[in-house]
């Protein structure tokens, strides 16, 4: 709010990516951000295909979904997620036609999801990247390694008594039991490790610490090349999946997932050993950084948006929400 009287604008933050649907601040489409990739940023992305829920047959539209698939050299296992739609909500793994079948007949009609390729990598990192308008380079602000939650198995216990005996996992048991309530009486094999939870989301149990002493000038120089390649985009985090930490620093072997905007957070702030000071100093300058580039782009002739677009977009991400599937 300060930000927004210093600046006389408050709605500078919607203009920071003019590309992008209210700089993707709230309702932006995944669909439509990737879309701005030329073919080298695309390199650097996982495929996806981009599918509207009709009114036809759902059998017919299974049949039609698996034709494009193929047509674009995509096989299962896939990611399904919502086109709208933040933090991990909706977002399910794909292993067959049943399973497809199935995350159709409860996806909202006429929205949109993509079925995207499984990375071949485990690894996973939120990487912060900004770029003032006009400026060769850009800066890696924050870094952010995401651990999907898991246990491992004994031989002995079951899945649910792995659950509560574990720190981490017996504290957010409300939202890993649901997930499992077929293998909850399984005895998992001694040695075995079971993932919890698939989306890379700290409201869904992933747990997130901080990367920033991974950031690398290789790293930098690799983002700038990538998004020479990506009109219009300057502020946001874009999630990746990579081989190891040492050739993600070298700017090698990771894959995009998404691309977020303005709403973006430098989640390395939600790693349980940050102090409550450098929280309250990095949202300071991620949102500074935000407003300063809002007020060139302002300059350069791009006109905020009403408060009355933001507000609807709001109604309706918020209103899809509501309908998605279960999330992984």
């Amino acid at each position: 709010m300060a930000l927004g009287f210093y600046y006389r604008d408050w709605r500078l933050p919607l203009v920071a990516n003019p590309t992008i649907r209210l700089s993707g601040m709230v309702g932006e489409s995944k669909h439509d951000i990737l879309s701005l990739a030329g073919e080298h940023a695309r390199h650097w992305i996982s495929p996806f295909i981009t599918w509207t829920v009709t009114s036809h047959d759902l059998d017919v539209q299974v049949e039609m979904a698996l034709q494009r698939l193929s047509q674009a050299d995509l096989t299962f296992p896939l990611v399904a997620k919502p086109d709208l739609g933040c933090r991990g909500v909706g977002v399910k793994l794909i292993h067959n036609r049943e399973q497809l079948s199935d995350y159709l007949h409860r996806f909202p009609p006429q929205a949109r999801f993509l079925l995207q390729k499984k990375a071949p990598y485990r690894a996973e990192a939120g990487i912060f990247y900004v770029r003032f308008p006009g400026e060769a380079h850009g800066r890696i602000i924050s870094m952010t390694l995401k651990y999907a939650p898991s246990v491992v198995g004994d031989g002995v216990r079951t899945l649910r008594e792995l659950i509560h005996a574990c720190p981490r996992a017996g504290q957010l048991a409300h939202l890993y039991l649901p997930r499992h309530p077929d293998k909850l009486d399984w005895v998992v094999p001694a040695g075995e490790e079971f993932q919890l939870a698939f989306a890379g989301s700290h409201s869904r149990g992933s747990i997130f610490r901080n990367g920033n002493r991974y950031i690398t000038q290789a790293l930098v120089h690799r983002l700038d090349a990538i998004f020479d390649d990506f009109p219009g985009f300057h502020y946001g985090r874009l999630d990746v999946k990579f081989s190891n930490i040492d050739a993600l620093m070298r700017g090698e072997e990771f894959t995009i997932l998404e691309v977020n905007g303005a709403s973006s957070e430098a989640a390395h702030i939600w790693d349980r050993d940050t102090p409550l000071g450098e929280i309250f100093s990095m949202l300071l300058k991620q949102y500074r950084i935000l407003y300063a580039i809002g007020a060139e782009q302002k300059k350069r002739g791009h006109k905020p948006p009403s408060l009355r677009s933001l507000l609807r977009a709001w109604k309706e991400e918020k209103q899809l929400i509501g309908h998605y599937p279960e999330t992984d």
